[in-house]
């Protein structure tokens, strides 16, 4: 069996989507040079002297932790607000396209717990009408405080916690209408 060489460099390309459906795509990732959207960016990742994760882009530095990593999902912590996101190949986010075509659509989205803690503040009511990316409500978790967003737009059907409650990862929090 032949081998046959590309005629140009392939890049290993990824997706970075977010929960509202907002995509970045970034080449080059194990090289000193980072491309997102097809511009190149400066960012360095390094480990400052507290042993701490630092992401330094255009002169400002972010602290930075991964929170939860399952399969290609993740939340990352960064200066103590919490971001999620799935990281996916060309061809894993074409096939989930795809596949969403197909997929039945719930008319109630529940909002749930990314970790356990504590609920600080509700930051909407029942029957509020709430825009994708939305903060609903602050959940206190390892002494940071996250706010937690709404998925849909729609209106918000019911709210299961109140501020105090402790709550587990994967807890129901609220309910929203679409």
């Amino acid at each position: 069996m032949k081998l046959l060489k590309p005629k140009k460099k392939i890049e290993p390309e990824y997706f970075a989507v977010t929960p509202g459906g907002k995509k970045y795509l970034i080449r080059n990732v194990f090289s000193e040079e980072l491309k997102i959207n097809g511009q190149n960016e400066d960012v360095k990742i390094f480990e400052d002297e507290e042993g701490f994760t630092v992401i330094e882009y255009k002169n400002k530095k972010y602290l930075a932790e991964i929170i939860e990593k399952n399969q290609n999902n993740y939340t990352v912590q960064l200066n103590g607000l919490s971001y999620h996101f799935t990281i996916e190949s060309p061809i894993s986010y074409k096939r989930r396209k795809y596949l969403e075509k197909f997929k039945h659509t719930n008319k109630i989205e529940t909002v749930t717990a990314p970790m356990p803690g504590k609920i600080v503040e509700l930051l909407v009511e029942e029957k509020a009408s709430v825009k994708e990316g939305e903060a609903v409500l602050i959940l206190e978790a390892m002494k940071m405080q996250n706010e937690i967003i709404a998925m849909v737009t729609g209106k918000v059907r019911g709210i299961l916690v109140k501020p105090g409650d402790s709550v587990a990862k994967d807890d129901i929090l609220m309910e929203i209408e679409r």
